[in-house]
């Protein structure tokens, strides 16, 4: 047991105090936060890929800047090449065969020389792997728009699908906020196929093993047999069609994805929106596709969806490269980074705060999105996004972390904007009790099965970590295990527990990232952590609590579960642990406090912050060094590094072990602790 008395609660509260510094350091003169946010290499090979189906490699890009531009992404590409040859989803994974080969392409398009030893090594890999027709179908349709599989190998996607009716199985409000985003852009695209003839030497031909199946649609997923065949032969009757002229809406069903797309699209009102869903994918399709229609460049919308795209680039320290971002997360890491505060003892009285609360409610909406589709609302509501402007898109998750940190923060205009938050949570709670993040719907799993759903989030279902996070915010606005809404959630949540009492994260990694935002809601609503199901919970976090007080957990976890709970230390897991075991033990648990005495010990202090071996990221004195993936963007595809979440969750662990002991003055002023309060409503 770590040692106790005034001296280590003094190590406690010191570090306390130097992560507030730290956040105060790093918040933005309006008020708000928003660090980088990491994503895997397919961002920079995906971008030079686009420019060179666009035939846009040697022009200059929307600022004036030229080819040197493009030539610091392709160095950013070449630096996350591991030493192996490959490309992988985050630091410690697989290879990824569809990253390596995207990645390996971009780079020969950039002018690497095929023979030099780090192609050498990639070809040897992806050859080793089955070869470029391995790639998923995402990937596709840059090797179709580039000439290098026909078209046939790519999954096809009707733009008919725009005008079904609401009824039908596949009916757009059926799938994903963020998949809709995709897939009309991509309809557009399958069905007009733009494809540039790359001059011989530009081709990769040299990394396909099997011309047959170069030549074929492969699709690897779950699909029972029947619905595989099923869905092949509508595959290929929608290919025939199109090649025989047998599809009489085509040209209207065009020009329904066009309006779609546009409505959507970079605006500034009635919906502020920065390109269409606000992230990378869909702002690279929607040039790919209004082009191919006979959109010019420098067409207006088309000028704002290059700028918004551009703005996610990243120079390295020295100038040499660019990382590019997936989108932004200012709303996100600022509803986290106020929570963090109001833990530790600040409020409305406090500049900081005062500052973000003021950014945070003008970042409110209560524009009717595709949201509105699936929930009638007979009085205005409102909803915050994760970006800085996507108002067709706001999710709950935000809405839900906003909603408690306003609240928190005390003054009348923050109470009552997040009690209209509320309002919008509890319109969005699906029917079988939990919640998901875009949209009020149901889990139809035949969606899954669909040639192009390989991204495994063809979908938004309710997850254990969303809707746990919604009760841990109905409770601060004074709900309790009595409320129906609250009740349904603690159902759902107990239903989704894993045998060995954990909950996968859909939106975090993983099983540890799940456990917390699964547990900490239910017990602030009155469960008593007493209780079975929880008490199993904890013994779990006891069991892969590292000796030194630390957890970590790698998103190998998704793809071999017996694995969960294991990974390299993290200061934000161990801060999410931390938060669980003292929800269902008290700031006085033996594992609780070694684990807020590991995040004092290693947090950076001012030599170690000077130190870019130690702190490469070049994070302020009071923070903490974490060079792991936690964050989850697509679970088996594609996952996140969220810059802050090494800062804003330890404090908000820590806060919360001092806040709630008989040690309560953390020295930082001022001090109003904040706590739950549970009225039957």
């Amino acid at each position: 047991m770590p040692p106790t008395g005034k001296k280590n609660i003094k190590a406690l509260k010191d570090a306390l105090a130097r992560g507030v510094a730290a956040l105060r350091h790093v918040q933005h003169s309006d008020g708000h936060w928003c660090a980088e946010l990491e994503g895997d290499s397919i961002l920079e090979s995906e971008y030079l890929l686009m420019k060179f189906i666009l035939s846009q490699e040697n022009e200059p890009l929307i600022d004036g800047s030229g080819r040197e531009r493009l030539e610091q992404i392709a160095e950013g590409l070449r630096l996350q090449q591991r030493p192996e040859g490959d490309w992988g989803q985050y630091p410690g994974s697989g290879m990824d065969i569809s990253a390596t080969v995207k990645a390996y392409f971009a780079l020969k398009l950039m002018g690497d020389d095929p023979e030099a030893e780090h192609m050498v090594r990639a070809r040897k890999l992806i050859r080793d792997h089955g070869g470029a027709e391995r790639c998923n179908t995402f990937s596709m349709f840059y090797l179709a728009c580039l000439g290098q599989v026909p078209w046939q190998a790519v999954p096809a996607i009707p733009p008919e699908l725009i005008m079904l009716p609401k009824w039908f199985y596949f009916h757009m409000t059926k799938i994903s906020a963020w998949t809709r985003t995709m897939i009309v852009p991509l309809a557009v695209v399958t069905a007009l196929r733009p494809t540039r003839q790359l001059e011989p030497d530009q081709s990769i031909d040299e990394l396909f093993v099997d011309e047959r199946l170069r030549r074929t649609l492969t699709v690897e997923n779950d699909a029972p047999k029947f619905w595989r065949f099923f869905f092949q032969g509508i595959d290929r009757g929608l290919k025939f069609l199109q090649r025989i002229g047998g599809l009489p809406l085509r040209q209207k069903a065009l020009r329904r994805c066009r309006d779609w797309m546009v409505e959507r699209m970079s605006q500034d009102g009635p919906a502020e929106t920065e390109g269409l869903g606000a992230i990378f994918p869909p702002m690279v399709y929607t040039q790919v596709a209004l082009m191919a229609m006979g959109w010019p460049r420098d067409h207006e919308l088309l000028q704002r969806t290059e700028r918004d795209l551009d703005a996610f680039f990243l120079e390295r320290p020295g100038g040499k490269a660019i990382k590019i971002q997936p989108c932004f997360s200012p709303v996100w890491d600022t509803g986290i980074a106020l929570y963090a505060m109001t833990e530790a003892g600040l409020d409305e009285s406090d500049p900081s705060v005062r500052a973000a609360t003021k950014w945070l409610r003008g970042k409110e909406t209560n524009f009717k999105g595709d949201w509105a589709d699936n929930v009638p609302v007979d009085k205005p509501v409102s909803a915050w996004f994760f970006e800085y402007a996507n108002a067709w898109y706001p999710d709950v998750d935000d809405t839900a972390m906003v909603a408690m940190a306003l609240h928190r923060a005390g003054g009348s205009e923050n109470e009552a904007a997040g009690r209209r938050g509320i309002d919008w949570l509890l319109a969005m709670q699906n029917d079988d009790g939990g919640w998901a993040a875009f949209d009020k719907t149901r889990h139809r799993q035949i969606l899954e099965y669909v040639p192009f759903a390989d991204h495994n989030a063809m979908q938004d279902p309710s997850c254990p970590d969303i809707t746990g996070r919604i009760l841990e915010c109905l409770a601060w606005h004074g709900f309790s295990i009595r409320h129906d809404s609250v009740a349904r959630a603690v159902a759902y949540i107990k239903q989704h527990q894993t045998e060995e009492g954990a909950w996968i994260g859909r939106w975090g990694v993983n099983y540890i990232y799940g456990t917390w935002q699964a547990l900490v809601g239910p017990i602030n609503c009155g469960v008593d952590p007493g209780e079975d199901w929880v008490q199993r919970a904890g013994q779990w976090l006891r069991s892969v609590q590292k000796d030194d007080g630390s957890f970590g957990e790698s998103p190998d976890t998704y793809l071999d579960p017996s694995l969960k709970g294991q990974g390299p230390s993290t200061a934000s897991q161990t801060a999410w642990a931390a938060m669980t075991m003292h929800a269902i033990y008290g700031s006085e648990d033996e594992g609780v406090l070694r684990a807020g005495h590991w995040l004092a010990a290693t947090q950076l202090k001012e030599e170690e912050a000077r130190d870019p071996l130690v702190n490469p990221d070049g994070d302020p004195a009071g923070s903490w060094a974490e060079p792991w993936f936690t964050g989850t963007g697509f679970p088996k595809v594609f996952y996140l590094r969220y810059h802050l979440y090494r800062l804003y969750f330890p404090v908000m662990a820590l806060a919360r072990i001092l806040g709630a002991s008989e040690h309560d003055d953390t020295g930082i002023e001022p001090v109003q602790r904040m706590r739950p309060k549970i009225e039957s409503v």
